[in-house]
């Protein structure tokens, strides 16, 4: 155990350390909110267990369906979302294009590696979540279950939740995890939720042993009643600084009445040794945050003492400020937490009409999803309407010195962009470009995940389709409204030679019998050709996939058209031209030898002279 800590301690010296800088006093003092939350006195929690490294051996698979969301929206935001729903609705029937580039941008992010990620197990929503660590470990979780990855899309480990941590002592459903590579500490973080009343509220708190996921976690039981007061814990969130990790949530009543935000402050060299936790919480946060979000160093390395932390207060009809929480200092080095109030302007969009069905997809409220700190500028984002009631993404650059907020919106008319996550995509410190993965869908396109490029200078690309859906979602749905996201997910590989981020999302399939969601994952590896826009409307069937020797490719033409087949590397490079022919309408069969590639990922691109018919990844073993 000694040695494994001095280890670990020796690792994180070898990561950068940036200093937190301090808010201006007098630009500050203008959006100061001078009433200060109360911290807890500094308490210890010692190891609750640990989960072993392997496969589990057993799963009882436990799971209760609630057709409706655990918590109801305040009655003026339900009101607005449905007056705008309704209006969205007498629309349809209308043609909406789809994008178009951009003018004087041609360029889209670029798809590496892509692969089937989380599959749909009769839980909803997806609550996608994904981190990746620099040596190459991907741990991506739903609202259900756990796997790890490999950069080609092997999957290593797969399990529920309950077979993750087999302790007996569980007896509550297990549910919203979040997971993040602590870069500074070249390890994992995890924290799930256990029960959904005060009796039973556990906040499960997990550091991985290493940076291999496989070599097991420890696992710490705090309480998501910490005051006593009879509130269960819910819509966690977690960051890391330097020394500590953060974990943020809304408490509820027993009624599901909402009560407080609350934060709690860790000491992170306990946990990843496997050691006591010392930890305090916070409470009787100013403004009354729904949903804190901490925001992580962006890039590889860490930050502070202490953290940013930030929220658009989406739980109230016309409250559209953005509150800034500072956590001056670490643990014991008498920490405050003060409060900044910005103002901005964003507005509710409607529920997500979607193809063949009634049924429309939530687009839950405008609370703030995701951010992350780089270079003296908290980088933000989440939904709000765009045009017409129908969502679109809202990324924002909030500057410390002076404190100021910079904000731009993306989207289209007759589309829902929604359920936004970003990560820096910056060639250094002070680039702020960014990579913002999200879900989309429309009268005519079915669920899909898209990612798009923001550079430096604040300009959007085109978005990219990284995943298709394959059909509409209905799975669950009560009073004619289904559960979305609610969440994508999206990750910086810290350690690429050039930038480079992973991301997660769930995309419409037909699975188990029901029109769900399954999890994509992929990798962008730059800004260049992208994959198109176009939807896809000629059906296309590779098989066998992976590939052994002979690969078919199926496909089906409307009118005897120029067509081109390419192989592609993963970084959207040229390997071969497989042909440059003109073929007949209707089913074409083309095949070809798998003996003149090497092992790996490919992509086959199938052009006609119009547009692209198919873009898909396959494997060569």
């Amino acid at each position: 155990m000694y040695l494994s800590l001095v280890l670990g301690l020796l690792i994180q010296c070898t990561y950068a350390q940036y200093t937190k800088p301090t808010i201006d006093p007098v630009v500050a003092a203008r959006h100061k909110v001078n009433i200060q939350p109360i911290a807890s006195d500094i308490q210890t929690q010692p190891l609750s267990g640990e989960v072993l490294a392997g496969q589990p051996t057993s799963d009882w698979h436990r799971q209760l369906v609630s057709f409706d969301k655990k918590h109801t929206l305040p009655p003026d935001v339900m009101a607005e979302k449905m007056r705008k729903t309704k209006e969205k609705l007498a629309q349809t029937g209308h043609v909406y294009p789809d994008e178009v580039p951009l003018k004087g941008v041609t360029d889209q992010p670029t798809i590496g590696a892509s692969f089937e990620g989380n599959w749909f197990d009769q839980t909803t929503p997806p609550d996608n979540c994904m981190a990746i660590s620099n040596g190459g470990y991907i741990v991506s979780v739903t609202n259900s279950h756990i796997e790890y990855f490999d950069m080609s899309g092997t999957r290593l480990f797969t399990s529920s939740f309950d077979d993750f941590f087999n302790d007996p002592s569980f007896t509550a459903l297990i549910y919203d995890p979040v997971v993040l590579y602590d870069s500074q500490a070249d390890r994992f973080f995890m924290v799930v939720l256990h029960g959904s009343n005060s009796t039973v509220s556990k906040v499960v708190t997990c550091f991985s042993k290493s940076n291999n996921p496989l070599d097991g976690w420890w696992f710490y039981k705090l309480s998501g009643d910490p005051l006593g007061a009879g509130n269960w814990f819910d819509y966690p969130k977690i960051g890391f600084s330097n020394n500590e990790v953060y974990v943020t949530g809304n408490l509820f009543a027993d009624n599901d009445q909402f009560s407080q935000a609350v934060l709690y402050q860790i000491t992170k060299s306990g946990g990843y040794a496997g050691g006591n936790l010392g930890y305090q919480y916070w409470y009787g946060i100013s403004e009354s945050p729904f949903t804190l979000v901490p925001a992580s160093y962006g890039q590889q390395g860490g930050y502070g003492p202490g953290i940013y932390l930030v929220s658009s207060q989406s739980n109230q009809v016309g409250s559209d400020d953005i509150r800034l929480y500072d956590l001056t200092n670490d643990i014991g080095n008498n920490p405050q937490l003060e409060v900044y109030s910005v103002n901005t302007n964003f507005t509710l969009a409607g529920d997500a009409p979607q193809p063949e069905t009634s049924i429309v997809l939530d687009n839950g409220d405008n609370r703030l999803l995701n951010a992350f700190y780089l270079d003296h500028t908290i980088h933000f984002v989440f939904h709000s309407e765009y045009q017409n009631n129908y969502n679109g993404l809202n990324y924002n650059r909030l500057t410390i010195n002076p404190l100021a907020l910079w904000s731009t919106n993306f989207g289209l008319d007759g589309y829902d962009y929604s359920y936004p996550s970003v990560a820096s995509f910056g060639s250094s410190a002070t680039d702020k470009s960014v990579m913002i993965c999200f879900l989309r869908v429309s009268e005519t396109v079915y669920p899909q995940i898209r990612v798009v490029y923001v550079d430096n200078a604040g300009n959007w690309s085109g978005s990219t389709l990284v995943k298709d859906g394959a059909t509409y979602v209905d799975v669950y749905a009560s009073q004619g409204v289904a559960r979305w996201g609610d969440y994508s997910g999206i990750a910086r590989k810290h350690n690429a030679s050039k930038p480079e981020v992973w991301l997660s999302g769930g995309f419409g399939s037909f699975r188990l019998n029901e029109h769900a969601f399954d999890t994509w994952i992929a990798q962008v590896t730059g800004v260049g050709i992208g994959i198109p826009e176009q939807p896809v409307t000629q059906p296309v069937q590779i098989y066998p996939n992976p590939v052994y020797t002979i690969m078919h490719v199926d496909f089906t033409l409307e009118k005897r058209t120029e067509i081109e087949i390419m192989v592609l590397d993963l970084q959207g490079k040229e390997v071969k031209l497989l042909l440059r022919d003109t073929a007949p309408a209707g089913r074409n069969s083309f095949s070809f030898n798998r003996d003149a590639l090497s092992s790996g990922i490919y992509f086959l691109r199938i052009t006609s002279s119009s547009n692209t018919i198919r873009y898909e990844k396959f494997i060569v073993h």
